[in-house]
């Protein structure tokens, strides 16, 4: 019987020390693609590149613990390199809120408008707001259109979960902003 007794504390202790599991997030595409017959005449929109600041392009999901203090997850990590989650939901939304446009990560002609996306921030914060910062250059015909955005979004629950989706709907809303401009030149 004593035998038995290392074995069930060793059983035991392996047991408390397991790892923690890992989840992994992917941003939803809030707006629906538009389909663009290739019969009309359309604008076009190529999304050249998206970068996002170095401490977002880690693989864990960012979190602001204090005015000064950022932590990235070990255990919420982001599904896809954060920068082409970033590149193609914006082309999803884009897309969407840009009917009759074709909008492409590829380059489609030299009669296309340009775009550029630095985000500064994308990440929860202690007060539980999500923050998306950032500002983008739109070219369009030789004219260059600069703008910075920094939205800061009320999350409506606790956890990673309800961080994402806030991110992604506060993304949403600066493609809808884009797609204003662009739609107004």
């Amino acid at each position: 019987m004593k035998k038995w007794i290392p074995v069930v504390l060793a059983l035991l202790l392996s047991a408390c020390s397991s790892t923690p599991n890992k989840t992994y997030y992917q941003l939803p595409a809030l707006g629906t693609p538009a389909q663009v017959s290739g019969t009309q005449t359309s604008r076009q929109l190529w999304l050249e590149h998206v970068s996002v600041a170095d401490f977002l392009a880690q693989s864990g999901v960012v979190y602001q613990t204090n005015d000064v203090q950022f932590v990235i997850g070990q255990n919420n990590l982001w599904a896809s390199p954060l920068d082409q989650q970033l590149q193609q939901t914006l082309v999803t939304n884009l897309g969407s809120a840009l009917p009759g446009w074709v909008v492409s990560s590829q380059p489609m002609s030299s009669d296309q408008d340009v775009l550029n996306v630095t985000i500064s921030g994308f990440h929860g914060r202690y007060d539980g707001k999500a923050i998306v910062r950032g500002e983008w250059v739109l070219s369009h015909q030789g004219r260059l259109i600069k703008r910075p955005f920094n939205l800061e979004l009320k999350q409506g629950e606790d956890g990673y979960d309800a961080l994402v989706r806030t991110l992604a709907q506060g993304w949403l809303q600066e493609a809808q902003e884009i797609a204003a401009q662009a739609a107004r030149l």
